[in-house]
């Protein structure tokens, strides 16, 4: 996160000075959308050979593996900043090449530890990884916007030795052979991870939302640092403390899940999580407000959490373990693809608002649609999901208790077909995150 942070950061200040604009090279807005695409269409070019050797070789071996390149990736960054030659272009080249090693990475993370719980323990661990995940989201971005306060180089030296913690941590794990299985060519065993995904209707469902989500969501990131510079006229330490907020509403939100009664099922809570979630970023775009952005922010990362660690959950839950890597690989590859796509829509929206004349202050206008008219979009999905549910997400089969429910709003948001008649006896919350400590 400190290196995100450190880069969005970078660019947006390289992009926006003049010798930068009067070259009439595309506008900062455009940039920022680039440096999304050339860090996620690596992860969407390679997600699916990245799945196939997750399933075929040592989780714990290849997750060494890329943390060590990726700690490379970081110090050539480093290197850059103190040399003062980390331009536009060497951003863009850097980040593709993060998001090539990401692409085997991540894979390698999501299918160790279901290695190393049971899977009724399973949504718990993947919980409990989300929790970790956003802490570091609230600890990150913190201390890289203060860490920007006083040089970008100390950001980007910091970071290069944070992977050496990761690594002694991975080091320090069981090991996570490959299941013994009957091997074929990739090319099959991608073709049956797609299958799986496209031909059942619950993977599918699960997949097309986290789709949406990551298109129309991740805009807000991308375009971050200008809500700083031109909507907010912040400096950097604004823009730890808005990331910041983001991490603490989606810890808060994961810790929320124990709120969630056990009977309210994933075929809303999903859908739910997409609408708010959406519904966030809408208000957080329109709002010229730094303590109304952070308020809204918050929430954003609370329905962020909830959306993706929900929908991967449910898929980790529909799948067996052998063809585990490659079902989530190409979720990856989808997902981080429509990511990219849609930070280069919303920076094309913001550059079209820009060239437009009379208007006052078009680049921060421009941002601000940018992010907001996508927001809508996710809105008005969220609101069709929970209108017309998927049972299947659930692995719910015709004749199942619940399977039938009428279509409707304020049905989806209730989950009334499914609550049960009164015991007397308090449920276990179904999305109680794991006990630490």
């Amino acid at each position: 996160w400190m290196e995100g942070v450190g880069v969005r950061w970078v660019m947006t200040d390289r992009a926006k000075k003049p010798e930068w604009v009067d070259a009439d090279l595309p506008s900062v807005n455009l940039m920022l959308g680039y440096l999304a695409a050339a860090l996620l269409v690596p992860m969407f070019v390679f997600g699916i050979p990245g799945g196939v050797v997750a399933d075929r070789v040592n989780r714990k071996k290849l997750l060494l593996l890329t943390q060590f390149l990726m700690m490379m990736i970081a110090a050539s960054l480093l290197t850059a900043s103190v040399l003062d030659k980390a331009s536009p272009t060497f951003l863009l080249v850097l980040s593709a090449l993060q998001g090539t090693v990401m692409a085997f990475n991540i894979p390698a993370w999501q299918v160790l530890y279901p290695r190393l719980v049971p899977r009724d323990e399973l949504p718990r661990a993947i919980n409990l990884n989300s929790l970790q995940f956003n802490l570091a989201r609230v600890i990150g971005p913190a201390l890289g916007g203060f860490l920007l306060a006083y040089s970008t180089s100390l950001l980007f030296a910091v970071n290069t030795l944070s992977f050496v913690g990761v690594m002694a941590a991975v080091a320090f794990t069981p090991d996570a052979p490959a299941p013994k299985r009957e091997t074929r060519h990739p090319f099959h065993e991608a073709m049956d991870a797609l299958r799986f995904v496209f031909r059942r209707k619950g993977p599918r469902r699960v997949l097309w939302g986290l789709v949406v989500y990551g298109f129309c969501a991740n805009p807000v990131l991308q375009m971050m640092p200008l809500f700083i510079t031109d909507v907010y006229n912040r400096e950097a330490g604004a823009y730890g403390i808005l990331l910041s907020t983001m991490g603490v509403g989606a810890v808060i939100g994961g810790l929320a899940m124990r709120l969630v009664p056990a009977w309210y099922p994933r075929h809303h809570l999903i859908p739910l999580s997409v609408f708010l979630g959406g519904l966030s970023i809408v208000l957080f775009a329109a709002f010229p407000s730094f303590q109304l952005g952070a308020a809204f922010m918050f929430f954003v990362g609370w329905f962020w959490l909830w959306s993706f660690s929900i929908g991967f959950t449910a898929l980790q839950l529909l799948v067996a373990d052998e063809m585990r890597g490659r079902v989530l690989a190409v979720s990856n590859t989808l997902v981080f693809g429509a990511m990219s796509l849609g930070s280069v829509a919303a920076g094309a929206i913001g550059d079209f608002v820009h060239h437009f004349n009379g208007i006052a202050n078009p680049q921060a206008l421009g941002v601000q649609l940018g992010v907001g008219i996508m927001a809508l979009i996710l809105t008005a999905a969220g609101f069709v999901m929970l209108t017309w549910r998927t049972p299947e997400i659930d692995d719910l089969k015709p004749g199942d208790p619940g399977f039938e429910s009428a279509p409707g709003f304020w049905r989806g948001i209730t989950g009334a077909a499914h609550r049960p008649a009164p015991t007397g006896r308090p449920e276990p919350p179904m999305h109680e995150p794991p006990s630490v400590g």
